[in-house]
Formats: structure tokens, C-alpha cells, sequence
């Protein structure tokens, strides 16, 4: 790989799983990507809506526990920790963003009858983020 130590930002809903806002969506394929780029030495920056709703309903601890319960480590949620020492921009930075609303962002929809949102298709970001350097070809997910 010709870089190491990648801030990369995440969305959840639609990114990291299918959209099934407040309940947690069902895998899309993202865990194998993202403990790659762990192992990898890229730090994971979860950047979501999530929060805790006008009802009192925490939507945020599910997402923070989904990463969890996958062993994928999150170097922040909603805030990057070490942009603090250089801004105090609420921006979270990040040198890759990876969110199923970012145009040309690499979708996929489920077939039938009643098709659910589009979502990330990680097998695509994979490529990107081989392209790009931050994982390796064996990394790349079919």
C-alpha cells in the first residue's frame, strides 16, 4: 500500500448497513472492508444523524454497539478527536468520506417487489480504496 493512517469517515444508515432507521439495518457487506482497513492502520471516524431522539430514544448507542459487537474499533463518533488541536470547526474531517448521499457514491438496491433504499456496495468501495491505496488487492471483497 503506498499510504498508511487514513482518517476515513462513515456514515451508518444506508453505508454501513440497509436503512431501517431507528432499528439497526441488516449487513451489507461492510465489515470485512472495514476490519481490513483496521488491520490496515486507518482509523474509523462514525459521522451519523444518529442521536437521541425528540421522544428521548437513544438511535445512536445501537449504531456505536453494532460496531461493537462486528470488532470494529471507532476512532470517534460524531467528532474526530485529534482535529480539536487544529480547529474548532464542528466539520468532522476526515481524509476519506464514505456515505450512500455522496454523489457518485457506489450503490446497490435489492430486487423484488418492494426494493429497500440504495445502499454502499462494498464490494465497488473495496476497488476504490484499493485504488486509493488503503487496502490491498487481497482485500477486495467480491
Amino acid at each position: 500500500m503506498t499510504q498508511i493512517g487514513y482518517q476515513i469517515v462513515l456514515d451508518f444508515d444506508g453505508t454501513v448497513v440497509k436503512h431501517r432507521y431507528p432499528a439497526v439495518g441488516e449487513d451489507i457487506g461492510a465489515v470485512p472492508v472495514l476490519r481490513r482497513l483496521v488491520a490496515n492502520g486507518h482509523r474509523l471516524l462514525l459521522n451519523t444523524m444518529r442521536s437521541r431522539d425528540s421522544e428521548g430514544e437513544d438511535t445512536l448507542e445501537p449504531a456505536v454497539e453494532w460496531f461493537a459487537a462486528n470488532q470494529i474499533p471507532l476512532y470517534g463518533v460524531n467528532e474526530n478527536p485529534s482535529q480539536k488541536e487544529w480547529t474548532s470547526s464542528p466539520k468532522v474531517y476526515g481524509h476519506i468520506y464514505i456515505d450512500d448521499a455522496a454523489l457518485g457514491a457506489p450503490l446497490k438496491r435489492d430486487s423484488g417487489p418492494n426494493p429497500a433504499s440504495p445502499y454502499i456496495d462494498w464490494g465497488m468501495v473495496s476497488i476504490h480504496l484499493f485504488y486509493y491505496g488503503c487496502l490491498t488487492e487481497s482485500d477486495i471483497i467480491e
